[in-house]
Protein backbone atom coordinates (compact mmCIF):
# COMPACT_ATOMS: atom_id res chain seq x y z
CA UNK A 1 0.00 0.00 0.00
CA UNK A 2 3.03 2.49 0.63
CA UNK A 3 4.76 1.90 -2.26
CA UNK A 4 1.44 2.61 -4.09
CA UNK A 5 1.10 5.71 -2.47
CA UNK A 6 4.84 6.74 -3.10
CA UNK A 7 4.26 5.84 -6.65
CA UNK A 8 1.27 7.54 -7.33
CA UNK A 9 2.57 10.78 -5.24
CA UNK A 10 5.71 10.70 -7.28
CA UNK A 11 3.55 10.57 -10.82
CA UNK A 12 1.36 13.61 -10.23
CA UNK A 13 4.34 15.72 -9.11
CA UNK A 14 6.13 14.55 -12.43
CA UNK A 15 3.27 15.51 -14.24
CA UNK A 16 2.57 19.10 -12.45
CA UNK A 17 6.55 19.47 -12.94
CA UNK A 18 6.48 18.59 -16.83
CA UNK A 19 2.93 19.69 -17.70
CA UNK A 20 3.22 23.36 -15.83
CA UNK A 21 2.34 26.20 -18.44
CA UNK A 22 4.58 28.74 -16.63
CA UNK A 23 7.87 26.44 -17.31
CA UNK A 24 9.77 27.83 -20.29
CA UNK A 25 9.70 25.67 -23.44
CA UNK A 26 11.73 22.82 -24.12
CA UNK A 27 13.12 21.54 -26.63
CA UNK A 28 12.52 19.08 -28.70
CA UNK A 29 15.01 16.14 -27.87
CA UNK A 30 14.48 16.96 -24.41
CA UNK A 31 10.29 16.26 -24.22
CA UNK A 32 11.75 12.59 -26.36
CA UNK A 33 14.10 11.71 -23.19
CA UNK A 34 11.26 13.12 -20.41
CA UNK A 35 8.75 10.51 -22.26
CA UNK A 36 11.04 7.77 -22.31
CA UNK A 37 12.46 8.25 -18.61
CA UNK A 38 8.50 8.13 -18.22
CA UNK A 39 8.01 5.01 -19.48
CA UNK A 40 11.09 3.17 -17.69
CA UNK A 41 9.95 3.91 -14.55
CA UNK A 42 6.51 3.02 -15.39
CA UNK A 43 7.61 -0.58 -16.40
CA UNK A 44 10.00 -0.83 -13.60
CA UNK A 45 7.99 -0.23 -11.10
CA UNK A 46 5.13 -2.80 -12.32
CA UNK A 47 7.27 -5.46 -13.04
CA UNK A 48 8.78 -5.22 -8.99
CA UNK A 49 4.40 -4.10 -8.10
CA UNK A 50 2.70 -6.25 -10.10
CA UNK A 51 -0.86 -5.95 -8.98
CA UNK A 52 -2.61 -7.89 -6.26
CA UNK A 53 -5.25 -9.67 -7.48
CA UNK A 54 -7.20 -12.93 -7.00
CA UNK A 55 -6.05 -13.97 -10.43
CA UNK A 56 -2.91 -15.55 -10.81
CA UNK A 57 0.20 -13.65 -11.61
CA UNK A 58 0.90 -16.07 -14.36
CA UNK A 59 -1.51 -14.26 -17.00
CA UNK A 60 -0.42 -10.61 -15.85
CA UNK A 61 1.27 -8.76 -19.02
CA UNK A 62 4.03 -7.59 -16.55
CA UNK A 63 4.49 -10.46 -14.56
CA UNK A 64 7.86 -11.84 -13.84
CA UNK A 65 6.64 -15.34 -14.61
CA UNK A 66 5.62 -14.55 -18.16
CA UNK A 67 2.48 -15.31 -19.79
CA UNK A 68 1.96 -18.93 -20.34
CA UNK A 69 -1.26 -20.98 -19.56
CA UNK A 70 -2.81 -20.22 -16.17
CA UNK A 71 -1.75 -21.83 -13.30
CA UNK A 72 -4.35 -23.68 -11.04
CA UNK A 73 -3.55 -25.24 -7.83
CA UNK A 74 -4.23 -28.64 -7.59
CA UNK A 75 -4.79 -29.98 -3.85
CA UNK A 76 -2.61 -32.93 -3.59
CA UNK A 77 -4.76 -36.23 -1.91
CA UNK A 78 -2.11 -37.33 1.03
CA UNK A 79 -2.93 -40.78 1.34
CA UNK A 80 -3.46 -41.66 4.71
CA UNK A 81 -0.77 -43.50 6.63
CA UNK A 82 -1.31 -47.36 6.81
CA UNK A 83 -1.43 -48.76 10.06
CA UNK A 84 1.29 -51.73 11.11
CA UNK A 85 -1.48 -54.81 10.31
CA UNK A 86 -2.56 -53.15 7.36
CA UNK A 87 0.91 -52.89 5.76
CA UNK A 88 1.54 -56.83 6.71
CA UNK A 89 -2.14 -57.91 5.00
CA UNK A 90 -1.02 -55.75 1.83
CA UNK A 91 2.54 -57.62 1.50
CA UNK A 92 1.06 -61.25 2.05
CA UNK A 93 -2.11 -60.62 -0.13
CA UNK A 94 0.45 -59.14 -3.14
CA UNK A 95 2.60 -62.05 -2.56
CA UNK A 96 -0.27 -64.71 -2.77
CA UNK A 97 -1.03 -62.74 -5.49
CA UNK A 98 1.99 -62.67 -7.45
CA UNK A 99 2.49 -66.63 -7.57
CA UNK A 100 1.54 -68.68 -9.47
CA UNK A 101 -0.73 -71.76 -8.86
CA UNK A 102 0.93 -75.07 -8.32
CA UNK A 103 0.24 -77.03 -11.52
CA UNK A 104 -1.75 -80.25 -11.18
CA UNK A 105 -2.42 -83.16 -13.17
CA UNK A 106 -6.11 -83.02 -12.83
CA UNK A 107 -7.28 -80.20 -11.34
CA UNK A 108 -10.82 -81.14 -8.65
CA UNK A 109 -13.59 -78.63 -8.25
CA UNK A 110 -14.08 -78.75 -4.37
CA UNK A 111 -18.00 -78.92 -3.21
CA UNK A 112 -18.48 -77.31 0.16
CA UNK A 113 -22.21 -77.74 1.51
CA UNK A 114 -22.63 -75.70 4.27
CA UNK A 115 -26.18 -77.73 6.33
CA UNK A 116 -28.00 -78.32 9.70
CA UNK A 117 -27.98 -82.12 8.74
CA UNK A 118 -28.82 -84.01 6.03
CA UNK A 119 -28.88 -83.35 2.38
CA UNK A 120 -32.25 -83.50 0.80
CA UNK A 121 -30.68 -83.04 -2.30
CA UNK A 122 -28.08 -86.19 -2.17
CA UNK A 123 -29.61 -88.00 -5.04
CA UNK A 124 -29.46 -85.09 -7.21
CA UNK A 125 -26.47 -84.59 -6.32
CA UNK A 126 -25.12 -87.93 -7.01
CA UNK A 127 -26.29 -88.31 -11.02
CA UNK A 128 -24.28 -84.57 -10.93
CA UNK A 129 -21.14 -86.31 -9.81
CA UNK A 130 -21.73 -89.65 -11.49
CA UNK A 131 -19.00 -90.64 -13.76
CA UNK A 132 -16.48 -87.69 -13.14
CA UNK A 133 -14.73 -89.20 -10.69
CA UNK A 134 -11.07 -87.59 -10.25
CA UNK A 135 -12.47 -84.20 -11.38
CA UNK A 136 -14.23 -82.94 -8.08
CA UNK A 137 -14.24 -83.42 -4.05
CA UNK A 138 -17.55 -83.29 -1.35
CA UNK A 139 -16.84 -81.32 2.11
CA UNK A 140 -19.99 -80.95 4.55
CA UNK A 141 -20.49 -79.28 7.46
CA UNK A 142 -23.18 -79.96 9.49
CA UNK A 143 -24.06 -77.47 11.85
CA UNK A 144 -27.19 -79.27 14.14
CA UNK A 145 -27.01 -82.71 13.16
CA UNK A 146 -24.89 -85.73 11.71
CA UNK A 147 -26.10 -86.14 7.94
CA UNK A 148 -28.01 -89.61 7.04
CA UNK A 149 -26.17 -89.98 3.49
CA UNK A 150 -27.93 -92.20 0.51
CA UNK A 151 -24.76 -91.09 -1.90
CA UNK A 152 -21.40 -92.48 -1.57
CA UNK A 153 -19.92 -89.46 -3.01
CA UNK A 154 -21.10 -87.81 0.78
CA UNK A 155 -20.30 -90.71 3.25
CA UNK A 156 -17.30 -89.94 5.33
CA UNK A 157 -17.05 -86.43 3.78
CA UNK A 158 -18.21 -84.41 7.24
CA UNK A 159 -15.66 -82.39 8.78
CA UNK A 160 -15.50 -81.02 12.41
CA UNK A 161 -18.41 -78.59 12.55
CA UNK A 162 -19.83 -75.62 15.00
CA UNK A 163 -22.89 -74.53 15.36
CA UNK A 164 -24.44 -71.68 12.77
CA UNK A 165 -26.97 -69.29 13.92
CA UNK A 166 -28.52 -67.06 10.86
CA UNK A 167 -27.16 -64.12 10.14
CA UNK A 168 -24.40 -64.60 12.79
CA UNK A 169 -20.18 -64.18 12.32
CA UNK A 170 -20.26 -67.88 13.16
CA UNK A 171 -21.55 -68.05 8.90
CA UNK A 172 -18.30 -66.74 7.89
CA UNK A 173 -16.58 -69.01 10.42
CA UNK A 174 -18.12 -71.79 9.28
CA UNK A 175 -17.19 -71.17 5.78
CA UNK A 176 -13.90 -70.58 6.92
CA UNK A 177 -13.67 -74.26 8.51
CA UNK A 178 -14.82 -75.72 4.66
CA UNK A 179 -12.79 -73.60 2.85
CA UNK A 180 -9.28 -74.99 5.71
CA UNK A 181 -10.78 -78.72 5.05
CA UNK A 182 -10.68 -78.28 1.12
CA UNK A 183 -7.14 -76.78 0.72
CA UNK A 184 -5.54 -79.42 2.24
CA UNK A 185 -5.98 -81.18 -1.03
CA UNK A 186 -3.59 -79.24 -3.59
CA UNK A 187 -5.44 -80.84 -6.36
CA UNK A 188 -8.62 -78.39 -5.25
CA UNK A 189 -8.11 -75.57 -7.41
CA UNK A 190 -12.14 -74.37 -7.09
CA UNK A 191 -14.32 -74.04 -4.16
CA UNK A 192 -17.85 -73.66 -4.42
CA UNK A 193 -19.66 -72.83 -1.68
CA UNK A 194 -23.32 -74.50 -1.08
CA UNK A 195 -26.61 -74.70 1.10
CA UNK A 196 -28.84 -78.27 1.60
CA UNK A 197 -31.44 -76.17 -0.66
CA UNK A 198 -29.03 -75.74 -3.70
CA UNK A 199 -29.40 -77.70 -7.13
CA UNK A 200 -27.47 -78.04 -10.35
CA UNK A 201 -28.80 -76.28 -13.36
CA UNK A 202 -25.90 -77.29 -15.59
CA UNK A 203 -24.15 -80.64 -16.78
CA UNK A 204 -20.86 -81.36 -14.47
CA UNK A 205 -18.65 -80.78 -17.59
CA UNK A 206 -20.31 -77.81 -18.89
CA UNK A 207 -19.73 -76.54 -14.53
CA UNK A 208 -16.25 -77.76 -14.59
CA UNK A 209 -15.39 -75.85 -17.69
CA UNK A 210 -16.95 -72.87 -16.76
CA UNK A 211 -14.88 -72.60 -13.39
CA UNK A 212 -11.38 -73.94 -13.85
CA UNK A 213 -10.79 -72.37 -17.49
CA UNK A 214 -11.22 -68.98 -16.00
CA UNK A 215 -8.82 -66.93 -13.78
CA UNK A 216 -11.83 -65.23 -11.71
CA UNK A 217 -13.61 -65.81 -8.65
CA UNK A 218 -16.82 -65.68 -8.40
CA UNK A 219 -17.99 -63.26 -5.69
CA UNK A 220 -21.28 -61.17 -5.70
CA UNK A 221 -20.60 -57.59 -4.98
CA UNK A 222 -22.19 -54.34 -5.56
CA UNK A 223 -22.87 -50.94 -3.79
CA UNK A 224 -26.77 -50.76 -2.40
CA UNK A 225 -26.63 -47.41 -0.73
CA UNK A 226 -29.94 -48.42 1.16
CA UNK A 227 -30.60 -49.23 4.75
CA UNK A 228 -29.90 -52.45 4.01
CA UNK A 229 -26.89 -51.82 2.16
CA UNK A 230 -23.99 -48.89 3.39
CA UNK A 231 -27.32 -48.56 6.27
CA UNK A 232 -25.32 -51.09 7.89
CA UNK A 233 -22.05 -49.50 8.31
CA UNK A 234 -20.48 -48.17 11.72
CA UNK A 235 -17.51 -46.16 11.95
CA UNK A 236 -15.71 -48.52 14.42
CA UNK A 237 -14.68 -50.34 11.28
CA UNK A 238 -12.58 -47.30 10.38
CA UNK A 239 -9.87 -47.09 9.45
CA UNK A 240 -9.25 -50.02 7.19
CA UNK A 241 -12.61 -50.11 6.00
CA UNK A 242 -13.62 -46.68 4.66
CA UNK A 243 -18.02 -46.80 4.30
CA UNK A 244 -17.11 -45.95 0.55
CA UNK A 245 -15.66 -49.51 0.28
CA UNK A 246 -18.78 -51.11 2.01
CA UNK A 247 -19.98 -54.11 -0.71
CA UNK A 248 -22.76 -56.06 -0.29
CA UNK A 249 -23.39 -59.50 -1.91
CA UNK A 250 -24.64 -63.15 -1.69
CA UNK A 251 -22.62 -65.78 0.57
CA UNK A 252 -22.53 -68.51 -1.96
CA UNK A 253 -19.00 -67.69 -3.63
CA UNK A 254 -16.95 -69.90 -5.81
CA UNK A 255 -13.51 -69.32 -5.26
CA UNK A 256 -10.53 -69.72 -6.93
CA UNK A 257 -7.46 -71.76 -4.70
CA UNK A 258 -5.36 -68.00 -4.73
CA UNK A 259 -8.30 -66.38 -2.98
CA UNK A 260 -9.26 -69.17 -0.94
CA UNK A 261 -5.14 -68.46 0.70
CA UNK A 262 -5.97 -65.30 1.32
CA UNK A 263 -8.93 -65.76 3.28
CA UNK A 264 -7.14 -68.41 5.12
CA UNK A 265 -4.29 -65.65 5.34
CA UNK A 266 -6.69 -62.69 6.50
CA UNK A 267 -6.52 -61.89 10.25
CA UNK A 268 -7.55 -58.18 10.02
CA UNK A 269 -10.38 -57.18 8.26
CA UNK A 270 -12.28 -61.06 9.23
CA UNK A 271 -11.55 -58.99 12.69
CA UNK A 272 -13.05 -55.94 12.16
CA UNK A 273 -16.27 -57.92 10.28
CA UNK A 274 -16.23 -60.09 13.66
CA UNK A 275 -16.91 -57.33 16.24
CA UNK A 276 -17.93 -54.54 14.24
CA UNK A 277 -20.83 -56.30 11.52
CA UNK A 278 -23.36 -58.31 13.59
CA UNK A 279 -26.87 -58.15 14.58
CA UNK A 280 -28.40 -56.14 17.39
CA UNK A 281 -25.38 -53.19 17.06
CA UNK A 282 -25.50 -50.13 18.37
CA UNK A 283 -28.21 -47.39 17.04
CA UNK A 284 -30.48 -50.51 16.23
CA UNK A 285 -28.61 -51.50 13.06
CA UNK A 286 -28.07 -55.24 11.84
CA UNK A 287 -25.55 -56.05 10.00
CA UNK A 288 -24.64 -59.27 8.37
CA UNK A 289 -21.27 -60.70 8.01
CA UNK A 290 -22.03 -63.23 5.11
CA UNK A 291 -23.32 -60.61 2.95
CA UNK A 292 -19.88 -57.89 3.51
CA UNK A 293 -17.43 -59.39 4.43
CA UNK A 294 -16.07 -61.18 0.96
CA UNK A 295 -17.86 -58.50 -0.94
CA UNK A 296 -15.78 -55.67 0.87
CA UNK A 297 -12.65 -57.54 1.42
CA UNK A 298 -11.70 -58.34 -2.20
CA UNK A 299 -13.36 -54.90 -3.88
CA UNK A 300 -10.77 -53.56 -1.79
CA UNK A 301 -7.89 -55.93 -2.14
CA UNK A 302 -8.40 -57.92 -5.66
CA UNK A 303 -11.35 -55.77 -7.27
CA UNK A 304 -9.99 -57.16 -10.82
CA UNK A 305 -9.94 -60.82 -9.59
CA UNK A 306 -13.67 -61.20 -8.73
CA UNK A 307 -16.84 -61.42 -11.28
CA UNK A 308 -19.33 -59.09 -9.59
CA UNK A 309 -21.79 -62.10 -9.33
CA UNK A 310 -22.68 -65.28 -7.86
CA UNK A 311 -22.86 -68.22 -10.13
CA UNK A 312 -25.44 -69.70 -7.56
CA UNK A 313 -29.02 -68.27 -8.59
CA UNK A 314 -31.40 -66.92 -6.63
CA UNK A 315 -34.20 -64.74 -6.58
CA UNK A 316 -34.89 -61.73 -4.87
CA UNK A 317 -37.46 -59.86 -6.83
CA UNK A 318 -39.89 -60.24 -4.64
CA UNK A 319 -38.46 -57.81 -1.95
CA UNK A 320 -38.49 -59.85 1.13
CA UNK A 321 -36.35 -60.77 3.67
CA UNK A 322 -35.66 -64.08 2.46
CA UNK A 323 -35.97 -64.67 -1.38
CA UNK A 324 -38.41 -66.99 -3.31
CA UNK A 325 -38.45 -70.65 -2.94
CA UNK A 326 -39.29 -73.19 -5.41
CA UNK A 327 -41.97 -76.11 -4.32
CA UNK A 328 -42.78 -78.86 -6.48
CA UNK A 329 -45.77 -77.24 -8.04
CA UNK A 330 -43.47 -74.63 -9.55
CA UNK A 331 -41.02 -77.27 -11.24
CA UNK A 332 -40.57 -77.35 -14.59
CA UNK A 333 -38.96 -78.13 -17.72
CA UNK A 334 -39.09 -74.05 -18.15
CA UNK A 335 -38.16 -72.85 -15.38
CA UNK A 336 -35.17 -74.70 -15.10
CA UNK A 337 -34.13 -73.40 -18.71
CA UNK A 338 -34.98 -70.28 -17.86
CA UNK A 339 -32.56 -69.89 -15.05
CA UNK A 340 -29.56 -71.55 -17.07
CA UNK A 341 -30.11 -69.10 -19.56
CA UNK A 342 -29.87 -66.01 -18.04
CA UNK A 343 -26.97 -63.82 -18.85
CA UNK A 344 -27.10 -60.94 -16.56
CA UNK A 345 -26.96 -60.72 -12.36
CA UNK A 346 -29.59 -58.67 -11.41
CA UNK A 347 -29.19 -56.64 -7.37
CA UNK A 348 -31.76 -55.25 -5.62
CA UNK A 349 -31.06 -52.35 -4.08
CA UNK A 350 -32.53 -51.11 -0.21
CA UNK A 351 -31.98 -46.81 -1.15
CA UNK A 352 -35.63 -44.74 -2.10
CA UNK A 353 -35.52 -45.56 -5.46
CA UNK A 354 -35.54 -49.01 -5.36
CA UNK A 355 -33.33 -49.59 -8.00
CA UNK A 356 -31.81 -52.72 -10.07
CA UNK A 357 -28.25 -52.94 -10.54
CA UNK A 358 -28.07 -55.28 -13.60
CA UNK A 359 -24.11 -57.15 -14.71
CA UNK A 360 -23.72 -58.70 -17.15
CA UNK A 361 -21.81 -61.89 -16.98
CA UNK A 362 -19.16 -61.50 -19.21
CA UNK A 363 -16.29 -64.00 -19.26
CA UNK A 364 -13.07 -63.56 -21.29
CA UNK A 365 -14.80 -61.25 -23.18
CA UNK A 366 -18.26 -63.03 -23.82
CA UNK A 367 -21.55 -62.94 -22.63
CA UNK A 368 -21.99 -66.17 -20.78
CA UNK A 369 -24.54 -67.43 -18.77
CA UNK A 370 -24.37 -66.37 -15.47
CA UNK A 371 -25.35 -69.80 -13.40
CA UNK A 372 -24.73 -73.27 -12.76
CA UNK A 373 -26.55 -73.79 -9.54
CA UNK A 374 -29.70 -72.75 -7.97
CA UNK A 375 -31.63 -72.28 -4.65
CA UNK A 376 -33.87 -72.40 -2.54
CA UNK A 377 -35.62 -75.28 -3.56
CA UNK A 378 -37.48 -77.50 -0.96
CA UNK A 379 -36.87 -81.30 -0.41
CA UNK A 380 -39.97 -82.17 -2.09
CA UNK A 381 -39.17 -81.15 -5.64
CA UNK A 382 -36.40 -83.39 -5.93
CA UNK A 383 -38.27 -86.25 -8.07
CA UNK A 384 -39.39 -83.84 -10.73
CA UNK A 385 -36.39 -82.27 -10.67
CA UNK A 386 -34.44 -85.53 -11.21
CA UNK A 387 -36.25 -86.17 -13.78
CA UNK A 388 -35.96 -83.39 -15.68
CA UNK A 389 -31.94 -83.83 -14.97
CA UNK A 390 -32.38 -87.37 -16.68
CA UNK A 391 -34.21 -86.77 -19.65
CA UNK A 392 -32.83 -82.96 -20.66
CA UNK A 393 -29.80 -81.92 -22.54
CA UNK A 394 -30.24 -78.64 -21.07
CA UNK A 395 -28.37 -79.33 -17.78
Amino acid sequence: MKEELAWKKFLRNLLIMVGSRNRPQLRRPTWIIVLISIVCVFLITAYIYPPQTSKPSACYFFSSQGCGATHVEVPKVIARELTDRELESRVVINEILNVDPAKTKIPKVAFLFLTPGSLPFEKLWHMFFKGHEGKFSVYVHASREKPVHVSPYFVGREIHSEPVGWGKFSMVEAERRLLANALLDPDNQHFVLLSDSCIPVRKFDFMYNYLLLTNVSFIDCYVDAGPHGNGRYIERMLPEVEKKDFRKGSQWFSMKRQHAIIVMADSLYFTKFKHHCRPNMEGGKNCYADEHYLPTFFSMRDPGGIANWSVTYVDWSERKWHPRSYKALDITHQLIKKIASIDQSPHYTSDMKRSVVITPCILNNLKRPCYLFARKFFPETQDKLIKIFSNSTLF
